[in-house]
């Protein structure tokens, strides 16, 4: 399995996604700030963004650093 740069984008917004839900809602055990939820928002937004625009900063990292296009 080859991973492209749409399965890297999943995987890293999904990863912030998670990450930043435990760090920032009260009931988690890794709580530390409520404004880690604002990182939550900002991963949204970005891939409603992109999903109009087919702008991702991610998406030009992982072409400059050879990740191969596709879906696969």
């Amino acid at each position: 399995m080859t991973l492209t740069t749409e399965r890297y984008v999943r995987i890293v917004a999904g990863a912030f996604v998670l990450l930043s839900l435990a760090l920032g809602v009260a009931a988690s055990p890794l709580f530390v700030s409520p404004n880690f939820l604002w990182f939550t928002a900002f991963v949204g937004a970005n891939l409603f963004q992109s999903g109009f625009t087919g702008f991702c900063p991610l998406v030009n990292i992982l072409r400059r650093l050879g990740v191969p296009e596709g879906c696969r």
